[in-house]
């Protein structure tokens, strides 16, 4: 059986992307076929060459929330929060920075007379945060979209600016629910599309919240016994009447794939997935998949070998690395078929 660090790579920093492209589809992608081994260096933009009459493609829709904050405690310490999911009334789960500071019974005060006492401290050091200044949830929502910050991942070296709250959002994102944007969806302007149903393909929503499950680090050798935090995901009904009948199923992104998946295992179409697909899983329904590329030894990267094959993927992405491909949230993309 592999290890956690079979599923390692080489990536030099300048790789990592620190901003979008200029533009949404100047991405370059990677075009691996499993069935011969090969691959090709293509542009973002080539993608309507590769589907057709038959296919589905599966975008998910939901919305990045701006949901960092920064306060300060009553002491007058400096302390920021991800907020990750609303679990009642006025009422979050959430990550802090620096733990040591934030201590259950600990008021953090925001902006605008908003602020937050720490309720308790979960098993895996998320904190519940209990919000006061606000009337309701949507006075909240609110609040978030004046004062949040977008939740750009730890490697992009910078602070959020006011370009990131469009680009780091897809332009058909809908429903509010996400603490990290479904990355591969990022590249789709309207006008990809359009190209896309031109060719005959259909197109297809689904939703899921984007939460810690998906970023969460592994932190045990033995990754089959790794478990993800739950996200919540919907399928419409005729979204998936789509995906039943296509012919091939394309998953832009893993949250997609995992939202499929997850639906034809659970027989449902809506609920909580703790999917974790790695080595040696089947796939249901996904046929294709469109993917950035993704950390060393995350559960990203071990759903893509999963769908690619372990030494395929891997011998890819080290083509990637050398080709000087941009990686990450804001870099190229992979296109698996």
């Amino acid at each position: 059986m592999a290890g956690l660090s079979d599923f390692d790579y080489a990536l030099p920093e300048e790789r990592i992307a620190q901003a979008p492209p200029e533009q949404r589809d100047a991405a370059r992608m990677l075009v691996v076929d499993r069935a011969s081994g090969a691959w090709q260096d293509r542009l973002f933009r080539n993608l309507p060459e590769f589907v057709g009459p038959g296919d589905c493609v599966v975008l998910n829709n939901s919305r990045v929330i701006p949901s960092r904050l920064f306060g300060k405690t009553v002491s007058g310490a400096r302390v920021q929060f991800l907020l990750l999911k609303a679990i009642g009334p006025l009422r979050w789960t959430a990550l802090g920075r620096p733990g040591r500071r934030l201590l259950p019974r600990d008021v953090v005060t925001f902006d605008a007379g908003v602020s937050a006492e720490i309720i308790e401290t979960l098993e895996r050091g998320e904190r519940v945060l209990q919000f006061r200044g606000v009337s309701d949830n949507a006075a909240l929502g609110r609040f978030l979209d004046e004062h949040g910050h977008v939740p750009l991942p730890p490697y992009i070296h910078r602070p959020d600016d006011s370009a990131d709250r469009a680009r780091y959002q897809t332009v058909f994102a809908r429903p509010e629910g996400s603490v990290a944007a479904p990355t591969a969806g990022l590249h789709f302007t309207s006008a990809m599309l359009e190209r896309i149903q031109e060719r005959g393909a259909e197109i297809a929503e689904v939703t899921l919240h984007v939460g810690l499950g998906t970023f969460q680090p592994i932190e045990r050798e033995d990754f089959e016994n790794h478990q993800l935090h739950t996200e919540h995901f919907e399928i419409g009904p005729d979204a998936w009447s789509q995906i039943e009948r296509a012919g091939r199923v394309l998953a832009v992104g893993t949250t997609a794939v995992r939202t499929i998946e997850s639906a034809a295992r659970q027989n449902t179409l809506s609920g909580e997935t703790q999917l974790f697909l790695y080595p040696g899983a089947s796939f249901l329904r996904t046929g294709a998949m469109l993917t950035n590329f993704h950390l060393p030894k995350s559960s990203l990267l071990l759903l893509v070998c999963a769908f690619g094959g372990t030494d395929l993927i891997l011998r890819a992405y080290r083509h990637a690395v050398e080709a000087r491909y941009r990686f990450f949230s804001y870099g190229d993309c992979m296109l698996i078929l």
